[in-house]
This record gives structure tokens, sequence and C-alpha cells, in this order.
């Protein structure tokens, strides 16, 4: 493979160290090249390097006649991709792509939107070039998960943008000089009873030294044997040198300019810093991580994926120089504890940041590309179901199915019908087509391998005819248009006698049938469905895991519920329904005041659909004179499944409450307004139900009662049926990724 790189020779900082760790180690694995533009920093220091370079001198940047030379060049030694790095490359790329036919790939290393902040007419001018630029590329790679959701939140392709993150040679010994010899190189006052807190960064405002400078004045207000060093230049050090002086703390400060022995400055530091307002996945950290300092920096970009607080270093809100300086008086107060970041990052960072899984990362992004530039198909995979209406539990399916998708095959395109396609690609970095705009979304399928029916109840009737018959025609028609198509983790039925003719028909005619339960296998023989292969497997959701407890903890906090209620909660989902017990609101309210009065348990409603569920738990909450509280804000499963763990049982009446619940080992009592509710508890041997249009407030009662007194028992049995279930719902994906091969 032939891979031609291309980069103006001018960048220096992040862009050109990413670069070099790239090219080091890709160059055992494919041919590569890199052309530069001008004999800047970049191309002068490649010079002394084993990667082939080529320098074609552009004397101005609307000196277009080296697009010529460069397409010779691709022409002549026959490279298979175009690989470009930065604003100026991204401009020539735009005009080279139409005189190729070989397929252009843009490394985003920053914000495109605030590369030239320095002056309005290279903010004008070069920020519209490169945007513009961008837009005309094949296919992206962000340094960052937050990076790659920047651009699909800015309309780009999710399927075109990958993520790699940067990585660096931890093997090779970093050179450095001594404390002493540093001190004294830079005028410094040097003293082992001092603690030394540096920056690296030109001084530009995405950079964020204000926040370093008006935090360290809070610092040094405390800590008086603290100095602090920033190494870098730019047009904004005068008006930081101005900030230190009215703060009272630039005695305090060493300005020490643009350093290039970046791990001597690292080596005489006690912690590193990073204060930017917007970041990808800066080398400064992964430096620092190899010379192993405690850091503090700024949540933002791809950090926080390097960075865990309080395990490999701690972070702060953006822009929020007092929590920075919090952070800091923290580690200048504890040096173990500083000790013991810089180790875990270390250790974080070389097992996975290293140049080399930057460059297989990249290899396996060639071959992806390559194969996708010769193939006629553009997705996958088409999913349709209930996605888009901000139901907790379809968008965990959503989250789970793509998850364990891409578990089988890495590189699956994936693209969904949803209501909402604009918030759908966001959330989950797929491509997203209107479900209720029949050109787009035939326009999608004639553009997929194979149509995924994907997870929850979608054949059924029971609300409605149109829904089914939706479902229906989308599969009938994938079938027409020669996909294959999986019913993939389905609940089936119940359906209306008038309808299981046309139902049975069209679910004849698909290639893969799964089911999330054996009561829906029942209903497939109601519908005299027989010919595809039929396995029961699981719902998806059960793979989820939940969020972990520290960030559950802080998440309670917010609403309001005291630390000492925390664990001694009786979980509540319930939802509005036309057939609901009449008395079914008195009937909870006196269930969880005996609940609260026998056992101390604590209601904690769970609206599962924000705009349905909220009302009625309000409701019930304004009708008891004990201690509760509601989670009145969407949140995603994972965090919803943390915050059950912190239940002893969960009452519920959504399905997806009691599958959350299943998955973390919390004992259930289902509320049954549907076959799926007591079918998905009696296949995990659950069966503590009643039905929702007569609840049964005495067997509640009883069961509420059962659970406490054998609350190990069966949380025991929970834990070993939600391992057999979290396998049987990997099958779902293994059958439809070898289908689809």
């Amino acid at each position: 493979m032939n891979v031609l790189h291309i980069i103006s020779g001018g960048d220096s900082g992040g862009a050109k160290t990413h670069v070099f760790a790239l090219l080091d180690a890709l160059k055992k694995y494919v041919n590569v090249k890199i052309v530069c533009f001008i004999p800047g920093v970049f191309y002068q220091e490649i010079q002394h390097k084993d990667i082939q370079s080529v320098l074609f001198n552009q004397k101005n940047r609307m000196d277009l006649s080296i697009i010529t030379k460069i397409e010779n060049l691709i022409k002549d030694e026959k490279y298979d991709i175009v690989h470009v790095h930065g604003a100026r490359a991204n401009f020539i790329a735009a005009l080279l792509k139409p005189r190729i036919n070989v397929p252009v790939i843009t490394t985003v290393h920053s914000d495109y939107k605030l590369d030239f902040t320095e002056s309005l007419y290279k903010k004008l001018v070069f920020t519209a070039t490169n945007t513009l630029a961008l837009r005309l590329m094949d296919y992206y790679i962000g340094v960052s998960d937050n990076f790659k959701r920047m651009l699909v939140s800015r309309g780009f392709n999710p399927n075109k943008v990958y993520t790699v993150y940067n990585g660096m040679d931890y093997d090779k010994p970093a050179d450095f000089c001594s404390k002493e010899e540093f001190a004294k190189k830079y005028g410094i006052d040097y003293s082992p009873e001092y603690t030394y807190v540096g920056i690296i960064g030109r001084f530009d405002k995405v950079k964020g030294h204000e926040v370093f400078i008006k935090g360290a004045a809070e610092v040094a207000g405390k800590n008086p044997n603290v100095r602090f060093l920033l190494a870098g230049e730019g047009e904004e050090k005068e008006a930081l040198i101005k900030l230190a002086k009215e703060l009272g703390v630039y005695d305090k400060l060493h300005f020490l300019g643009f350093i290039k022995d970046i791990y001597s400055f690292l080596n005489f530091v006690d912690i590193n810093t990073l204060t930017s307002l917007s970041e990808s996945f800066p080398y400064v950290l992964l430096e620092g991580a190899k010379m192993k300092k405690a850091t503090v920096s700024s949540a933002v970009g791809g950090i926080p994926d390097l960075i865990k607080n309080g395990k490999t270093g701690m972070l702060f809100e953006n822009m929020n120089h007092s929590q920075f300086a919090q952070k800091l008086c923290t580690l200048i107060e504890n040096p173990e504890l500083r000790e013991r970041l810089g180790v875990s990052l270390h250790r974080f960072a070389t097992t996975c940041f290293s140049s080399e899984s930057l460059a297989l990362k990249h290899v396996e992004i060639y071959k992806d590309v390559l194969e996708r530039h010769k193939a006629k198909k553009e997705y996958d995979v088409i999913m349709s179901g209930y996605y888009g209406f901000k139901n907790n539990g379809d968008d965990a399916l959503l989250t789970t199915i793509i998850s364990n998708l891409k578990e089988q095959k890495k590189d699956i395109k994936i693209a969904v019908l949803s209501k909402r396609p604009k918030e759908t690609k966001v959330q989950f970095l797929v491509d997203s087509m209107n479900r209720f705009n029949p050109f787009s979304a035939i326009c999608a399928i004639r553009k997929s391998k194979l149509f995924l029916n994907g997870g929850g109840t979608l054949i059924h009737d029971s609300t409605s005819t149109l829904s089914l018959l939706y479902y229906l025609t989308m599969m009938k028609l994938a079938k027409i248009m020669g996909l294959k198509v999986v019913m993939y983790a389905n609940g089936i039925g119940p359906v209306k006698e008038k309808n299981i003719k046309v139902a049975g028909k069209v679910c004849n005619t698909v290639d893969l049938i799964t089911l999330r339960d054996e009561l829906s296998l029942e209903e497939l023989k109601r519908l005299n469905v027989s010919k595809p292969p039929i396995h029961i497997t699981a719902d998806p959701a059960i793979t989820l895991e939940a969020e972990d407890s520290g960030s559950i903890s802080e998440i309670l906090k917010n609403h309001g519920i005291n630390e000492e209620h925390q664990n001694k909660f009786i979980g509540i989902s319930l939802r509005s329904w036309n057939k609901n017990d009449p008395d079914m609101e008195e009937k909870i309210a006196k269930i969880i005041e005996r609940a609260y009065k026998k056992y101390g348990l604590i209601p904690l409603f769970l609206p599962m659909k924000q705009s349905d569920d909220l009302p009625l738990c309000r409701k019930i909450m304004n009708m008891v004179n004990i201690p509760s509280y509601v989670i009145d804000k969407e949140y995603p499963a994972n965090v919803l499944m943390g915050i059950i763990k912190n239940c002893r049982l969960i009452l519920g009446m959504r399905l997806h409450s009691l599958i959350y619940a299943t998955a973390v080992s919390v004992p259930v009592i289902g509320l049954v307004y549907d076959p799926k509710i007591s079918g998905f508890l009696n296949y995990v041997n659950q069966s503590r139900t009643t039905k929702v249009y007569n609840v049964d407030e005495n067997l509640i009662n009883e069961y509420i009662d059962e659970i406490i007194s054998t609350e190990d028992k069966i949380k025991q049995e929970l834990k070993e049926s939600t391992e057999k279930l979290k396998k049987l719902a990997l099958k779902n994906a293994e059958l439809t990724v070898e289908l689809l091969k």
C-alpha cells in the first residue's frame, strides 16, 4: 500500500509531533512519503529522520503550481491514498481531489473554527477557506471521540469520520538535563522546598493561559512556596504579563519563551497542567505521561479519555480557575498523591496510547477506505426501529445493537431510520435518515447490504395497526431491493386476528429471526412463521455496563438526594396507560409508604420517557408523606443502570427498567401492561408480577417482604441469569454479521 502524506512544512507543536510519531511507526507497514510546501521547522526536522520527504516550494499561498507537481507524483508513484494535515494542506487537497481517482483523508488535529483567532483577517479568510476545504474531503480522522462528535454535530457524515488517539514512542528514552542545569539556563530560583507548576503552549486565547494565571494567584495566596512556569510564545504574552502584575502574582511566574527541550522542562516541574478552552488530544499530556508527571487539565476534547479524574490525573471544568486552583492545592499539599497519579498516568498511556497502536489503527483505516472506495454499497446495515422518540429503553437498544455489531465487525457502516435523524447522528455517531421521509429512506435502503428490524416489540398491533404495517412494509421493501433482512432480538405480538396473515407472510420472507424471549416464539408459531432460521437469544440492553459509582453519587447529589439515603431506594418506573387500574396511583402510594415504614425504603421514581412518565410520578409523590425523589432529567441508559444499582429493588412497568435492574442484579417486581413484561420476567426466572388493570396491593407487599428477606439469594440468582443472558444477547450480533459476510 502506498500512502502520500501532505503537510505545509511549517507546522510545530502537537501536529508536528503527531505526524512524526505516525510516520516513524507507519513506515514499517506501508510505503509512505510526505510532501511539504515550505522549508519550515517541520520540513527541516524531518530531514534528520528516516522518512521519505519532498519539498514542492510554494512561493505564497496563491501559488497553485504545486498542485500539478503533486498530481504527477501521485500518478507516477501510484499512490493509493492521500492523507493531509492542516488547513493549508486541506486547501491544496481540495483543489487536487478532482484531478485524481484516489481517496483523500484529512486528520483534524484541532477545532478548525478556533485555529485562526489571532487576527480578524485570518479568522475571516483562513477559517472560511479551511471550512470549505474540509467539506470536500472523502474521509476524516478525529484525534478523539469528542472531535468525532464535534464533526458529526456540524453535519459531517459519521460513517466517514474515524477516531484515532495520538500516540508516541514510550520505549525510546527521553533526553533531559538536570533540574539544576535547567534552572540556571532559564534564571529560575530553584529550591527543593518549592513546588513547580508548569504549562506548555503558544500564548493564544484558546490555550486558556488566563485561567492558569488566575488560578496561580489563588494558589500563591495559600502556598508561598509555589512557582509557576510558562513555556511558549505568542501574541497574548504582553496581556498575560499585565494580568499577572494586576493580580500580584508576577513575581511567582517565569515566562520562559519557546522551549525546544520539552522533556527537560517536564523533568523540572512537579505538576504538568493544561488549561485549554478547546483541544483535540494534546501531545503535551502524553509527553508528561512519559515523565510520570502528575497532571491537572481542563476537561475538554479527548483529554478525559487519558486523564481519568482521581485515577490518572485531575480534571477541572473548562474556564473555572477556582476549580483549577483547588486541584493544584490538593496535589501541592500531597506529594504522595502526585507520585501515584504520575505513575498511573504513565502505565495507562504506555498501554493505550503508543505510536505502534497509532500506526496499526491507521493501517486499519487505510484498508477500510480502499475497500469502501471500490464498494458499490455505502452502508453494511440499515436499522429500523422505534428510534428518535426520546424513549430511554429504545435508545438503550440502539446503543447496544451498534456496540455489539462493532464488536463483531469494527469497521461496520451503519445507518439508522429515526424520527430525529440529526440528534441520532450526534448521539450515536451513525448516519441517520428521517423514518417518515420515503425518499430518503428508500435511498438509504438501496445503498445498504442488510436491513435490520432492530430490537423491541415492533411486530405487534396492540397500540396501532399502522405501526405494524410500517415495519412490515419496510422489511418487504428491503427484500424487494435485494437486501438480507434480519429481525433482531425482537419481541413479537400480540397481533390481532385480522393482521395475522400479512404479518406471517412478511416474516416468512426474512433471512434470520432472533427473539428476546420464549413467549415471542409462541406468537411466531401463531403467525405460522417457520421458514427463516429462528433463535431465542436475549434483549441487547442486557449487555450494557452501568456508569461507575462515583459519577452516580454526584448525579444523585445534583438531584438533591441526601448521601445517607443512597443505596436505600425502592425504584419505581411507571407509565400512563389507558387500561391502568383507576386506583393504581393510590395503591402505589400506600405500597411505598408501607415499604418506607417497615424497611426504610425510600421511593425513587425513574421516568423512562420523561414527557409521558414524569407527570404520573409527581402525582404519586404528592400523595405520600415520606421522603421521595424523582430523576427528572434525561440520562443515557448506562447512567440509569448506575442509579438503579443504588436500589434495593425495582417496581417496574417499563420493560427496560426491569432489564436494567436484572443486568445489575437488583430484584424486580413487574407491573404487567403487556405480555412482554411477564415474558421477560419468566425468561429470567423472576416471575413476581401483577396486572396493571387490577393492581394487587397485598401481593406486591408480599413480594417486597420476600425480596427483603431473601435479597442475597435473589441477587445471586440474577447474577447467574445475567451472565447467561449476556452471552445470548451477543449472539444476535454474531449471527447478523455472519449473514452479512
